[in-house]
């Protein structure tokens, strides 16, 4: 396959998607040939940055090619970092690009907003003569297990809480709600506070309380989150910006609390359940969900939202409707997957269900040794082998965990094996160091909300 003048050729592509472009495949090809060098960074929260030197090749007859690359590599960091400042430099050409297509009437129009928002500062891509210093924050946070502690897992179907006394879960509860289709945060700070004191009944006192969250939180605070959806932007700000600060402190006053993305405390729970470290956990269910342990244990803070980074380069690439661009994770590793491809696959799905319940049909006739399911959980597992390699470029993990519905039964267990297969001949040097797996017993006994009672310190 060629690509604005790079040659790609994959041993293995999904049968339902032949035209599939690895991303990893097309860097390194990209690569090959530049010699022009060019160096980005990206600022985020508290003076962070990250920095990447890279090459591109410099020529007007690949200048196509040359912001391609650039551009899918900024995306791809600003989602896996987060940030709202991008330096450049050696290159007027591509510094001039970025900030033609990091604009509000640009390529990349819905991040430069999204960003913007996120971090509360305005976009801007800028040149300079040297790039800063990279620096990250990461904390060592979680696995605390002495005294009396809450765990609140915050989903968006159901709400999930759990009291541990000196690390042993003494009650858990499971409850329905609808956050993402109310528009009352008083319906979310009242669902919360409930939770957190049914908890607490179980106990003598409240020590600490850990929460896991889908979205982006910064120092606590919920900067993104789609549980909040149908919020208004006013009363998100007034509100939810510090919904779970003000849930905690309201119900037991001054008691040590963290606030974290529930991707990250599935990495840590998976972390804990492995006692091992440098853990990239990715769970496949509505969207594309991802969390990060680093080689001590630590949270990185780094938004590690996959769902947005770039993993197929095909011109042709699937269209995610929240974001409008193409080829992101969100499209490969969530039912969404399993919806695009079934029509390749020849499998009928009645459009009057919900994606959810279009998920079950499918996963129903994977149950009973469906050919046609199976080719899809097969296509499925050759995307993963593909974006692993990505991921470990990005991340160098030494273990993943692969979670959520998409991986359940049947189908999970063959996107694994396929995987397997698939980076054991494509990628042999990244498959002889990383051990992708399923959650067994032990991670489930540790759960979600349990991992987040242990995130707070409790200083004495």
């Amino acid at each position: 396959m060629n690509h604005l003048g790079i040659e790609v050729n994959p041993k293995h592509s999904p049968k339902l998607d032949p035209n599939y472009l690895p991303l990893y495949q097309f860097n390194h090809a990209f690569l090959k040939g530049a010699s022009h060098p060019v160096g980005i960074a990206v600022e985020r929260a508290d003076g962070q940055m990250a920095v990447c030197e890279t090459f591109i090749h410099g020529t007007p007859e690949m200048q196509e090619a040359d912001c391609y690359y650039i551009n899918r590599l900024v995306k791809t960091i600003l989602w896996m970092k987060g940030g709202f400042k991008i330096y450049v430099r050696g290159s007027r050409m591509i510094c001039e690009y970025l900030q033609k297509a990091y604009s509000a009437e640009g390529c990349q129009a819905f991040d430069w907003d999204y960003m913007a928002n996120v971090f509360e500062h305005p976009f801007e891509v800028v040149a300079c003569e040297a790039l800063p210093e990279a620096k990250d924050s990461p904390k060592a946070i979680g696995r605390h297990l002495d005294g009396c502690r809450i765990g609140f897992d915050a989903g968006g179907s159901d709400r999930k809480v759990s009291a541990v006394i000196d690390g042993e879960s003494v009650f858990s509860e499971e409850v329905v709600w609808f956050p993402k289709t109310n528009s009352d945060p008083d319906y979310h700070y009242n669902g919360i506070v409930a939770a957190l004191k049914a908890a607490a009944a179980k106990m003598p006192r409240v020590d600490a309380v850990g929460v896991s969250s889908a979205g982006v939180y910064i120092n606590n605070r919920t900067m993104n989150a789609s549980l909040f959806l149908q919020v208004p932007k006013d009363l998100f700000d007034q509100k939810v910006k510090d919904i779970y600060i003000r849930a905690i402190t309201d119900t037991f006053g001054d008691v040590p609390y963290a606030v974290v993305n529930d991707g990250d405390v599935s990495a840590l729970a998976g972390a804990m359940s492995l006692e091992d470290d440098n853990v990239l956990g990715i769970a496949m269910g509505t969207s594309e969900a991802v969390g990060y342990v680093d080689p001590q244990g630590r949270i990185t803070g780094w938004l590690n939202e996959l769902a947005f980074v770039p993993v197929d380069a095909a011109p042709g690439a699937m269209r995610d409707e929240w974001s409008g661009d193409i080829g992101c994770g969100v499209k490969y590793f969530s039912q969404d997957s399993v919806i695009k491809l079934a029509p390749a696959a020849g499998i009928e799905l009645d459009e009057a269900l919900s994606p959810a319940e279009k998920l079950k049909v499918v996963q129903g006739l994977m149950a009973q040794d469906d050919a046609r399911a199976a080719d899809i959980y097969a296509s499925i597992g050759v995307y993963l082998a593909h974006a692993l390699a990505l991921y470990y470029d990005l991340y160098q993990y030494k273990h993943v965990l692969l979670l959520g519905r998409v991986m359940s039964g049947k189908g999970g267990d063959l996107i694994l094996s396929t995987c397997k297969e698939v980076l054991a001949d494509e990628y042999p040097e990244i498959a002889a160091v990383i051990n992708p797996t399923l959650p067994d017993e032990k991670f489930r006994r540790v759960g979600q909300s349990a991992a987040a009672a242990s995130l707070p310190e409790i200083v004495k």
